[in-house]
């Protein structure tokens, strides 16, 4: 199993400062690189300081510059804000300045805040359809002389401007759900990309199945691979577990907040949280977090990813955005690297 960095810049208050965040981020990218890490993904979205990141495309040409091996990849582009020329030109020119480094992962996007902002009116459903027409549309473009006719897109014949360097284009995963999303992907050549969200081991079997399952229906179509995108803190004693697990409980509230799209929004920061807002949330709590994500002391992390290795993920991608500290995020970032890769080295 390959290990791989999730991040993105976090600005939850308006006294922090972007640039000294950005910087962090690129520290981030230098360690795993440098720590021997297989890829660094970051996503895309607009008008959330929660999550910097208005054009990954951007981020990855500058971390190419910063680091010697990792892959990069977009973790994801949010497919109906993008045409299919456009999408398949700046990868395609992003994989050039890379030198082939480009892994494209796409997804429908999760926040209603930034439909209604960027495509008034669009629901999770027809972004997925959106998604269903760009993925073919763009690695034709790249094969070059394609002209497309359909529900959301129409164009002339076209051939992408630059055409990527790897060849046949770089490998594209897809974020995936749901059994349609799965058999989506595989059946158009796609990796696949999957993150529980609230059901712990249970939701992580059940998509490795839901994968799995997918694959049989397709079995003419190569076996692609599959990653798994969890949030991870790496503990230095027991007391730091309980610390993470409380302040990753305080991160998914937000995150939930953001994504149910009712509170306001002020230069880009929503309306705090109070610790009874927190306290009194369904189902996240610090005990859920410790019991659902990985959270532990290296000896616990390694034991929890050698199931997910025994499950068949290919790919585990460490999900550092926690609004933690940046020192923290090192921390654990660092003790990842050097006390649990090597289990699996």
């Amino acid at each position: 199993m390959k290990f791989s960095l999730f991040a993105h810049m976090e600005r939850i208050s308006a006294d922090q400062d972007q640039r000294k965040l950005y910087d962090e981020f690129l520290e981030l990218c230098r360690i795993a690189d440098q720590g021997g890490m297989h890829a660094v993904w970051t996503g895309e979205h607009h008008g959330m300081n929660f999550t910097i990141a208005p054009n990954p495309f951007l981020n990855l040409i500058d971390i190419a510059r910063h680091t010697k091996n990792l892959r990069l990849g977009t973790g994801t582009v949010i497919a109906p804000f993008w045409h299919p020329i456009r999408l398949a030109g700046e990868a395609a020119m992003t994989d050039i300045i890379t030198e082939g480094r480009l892994e494209l992962g796409v997804a429908r996007g999760a926040y209603n805040f930034e439909y209604e902002r960027l495509l008034p009116g669009l629901d999770a459903w027809g972004a997925g359809l959106r998604m269903r027409e760009l993925i073919p549309a763009v690695k034709s473009l790249w094969a070059g002389d394609y002209a497309h006719q359909g529900e959301f897109f129409e164009f002339p014949k076209t051939t992408s401007a630059p055409q990527p360097v790897q060849k046949d284009g770089p490998p594209i995963w897809v974020a995936a759900r749901d059994p349609n999303s799965h058999e989506f992907a595989i059946s158009n050549g796609c990796n696949v990309q999957v993150t529980p969200l609230w059901k712990g081991e249970e939701e992580i079997t059940l998509l490795m199945n839901t994968f799995n399952a997918a694959c049989e229906k397709f079995a003419d179509q190569p076996r692609p691979k599959i990653m798994l995108l969890q949030h991870t803190y790496v503990a230095d004693s027991g007391a730091d577990v309980k610390k993470a697990a409380e302040e990753l409980n305080r991160f998914y509230n937000y995150f939930g907040a953001w994504f149910m799209n009712k509170r306001e929004i002020t230069q880009g920061l929503i309306e705090p949280l109070s610790d009874a807002d927190i306290a009194a949330h369904p189902f996240y709590s610090p005990e859920a977090m410790e019991r659902d994500l990985v959270i532990g002391e290296p000896e616990a992390v390694i034991e929890r990813l050698k199931h997910y290795e025994d499950l068949g993920y290919d790919e585990y991608a460490f999900w550092i955005d926690s609004s933690m500290s940046f020192d923290r995020k090192k921390a654990s970032l660092e003790r990842f690297i050097e006390k649990v890769m090597p289990a699996f080295s």
